[in-house]
């Protein structure tokens, strides 16, 4: 029998209605790992918060962070792989955004940590943001009171472009960026609610499918399986061999997917996984 990697987003699919794993999610995968399960997540989130979230998981692979663009090992805390935008592309990208008046976040990679700008006047969902993230070991903020950072004058290693503004503000340079800029744009509404738009911009070869693709061949796996419940999930899940989508998906989600179980607040992928596992031990019995 092959091996499987069972990946699954966080948000809205492993995390809980509180954006937590719940005790019994984490008893359950690690039962899971500990019967041979590969096990990892991809998500959005940085090592920052992904370490907060996963510290009661046994992890056994690195995990897939920043939607695809880099690939994040816990158990040494350090970058073992990631895809960086060129420096023109950087700049260009910052160029409409600053036209188009869009406050953006901007996420470089150096030396092993993150460190973070941003253009343009704070909003209080960003001042949150910045207040829930700070004091992070893998994290640095380089942004003053007043919003508008100093940007490094050469955009090298920088691996994402982050805005969390009104739906129009951000839908109008979006469609800008996605017509004019060669890259991977994402858009979609998230726990704020439809009024506020999320837009990430990555280099074009990043995305949560392509780093499934090398993660598994460093697990030696030889099917994977995803799950996932919201638009950003869409390329990994038409990357799996079998895409499972949470009751709670989106109906975008729900239309591609080949199985879809209970939502996120009932522990469904950790017992998807488990009794996935279970059967295919049982058939191996049955074939002995």
């Amino acid at each position: 029998m092959g091996k499987t990697l069972f990946v699954t987003d966080l948000d809205g699919t492993l995390l809980s209605s509180d954006s937590c794993v719940s005790a019994r999610s984490a008893q359950l995968l690690n039962e899971a790992i500990d019967k041979g399960a590969l096990f990892t997540i991809a998500t959005a989130r940085t090592p920052s918060t992904v370490e907060r979230l996963m510290r009661d998981v046994k992890a056994n692979l690195p995990f897939i962070v920043m939607t695809g663009s880099a690939i994040w090992n816990p158990a040494d805390g350090l970058f073992t792989e990631s895809t960086l935008m060129l420096p023109e592309t950087a700049k260009k990208i910052l160029d409409i955004v600053r036209n188009h008046d869009l406050p953006t976040f901007i996420y470089q990679l150096e030396e092993g940590k993150i460190h973070i700008y941003h253009t343009g006047k704070l909003s209080d969902n960003e001042r949150r943001f910045i207040s829930e993230r700070c004091g992070s070991q893998y994290k640095i903020f380089h942004i003053p009171e007043n919003g508008t950072s100093k940007i490094p004058e050469r955009l090298t290693d920088i691996s994402l472009f982050y805005s969390m503004q009104p739906t129009r503000h951000v839908e109008e340079t979006f469609a800008d960026i996605k017509e004019n800029i060669e890259c991977t744009p994402i858009f979609y509404h998230d726990m704020f609610g439809e009024e506020i738009g999320i837009m990430e911009i990555f280099s074009p070869a990043a995305s949560k499918a392509n780093a499934i693709k090398r993660l598994k061949i460093i697990s030696g796996a030889d099917r994977v399986v995803a799950f996932g419940d919201n638009i950003n999930d869409i390329p990994m899940l038409r990357e799996a061999d079998v895409a499972v989508a949470v009751e709670n998906a989106v109906p975008e989600v729900k239309s591609i997917a080949d199985v879809i179980i209970g939502a996120n607040t009932t522990d469904a992928v950790p017992r998807f996984i488990l009794s996935a596992l279970n059967l295919k031990q049982e058939t191996v019995c049955e074939d002995l």
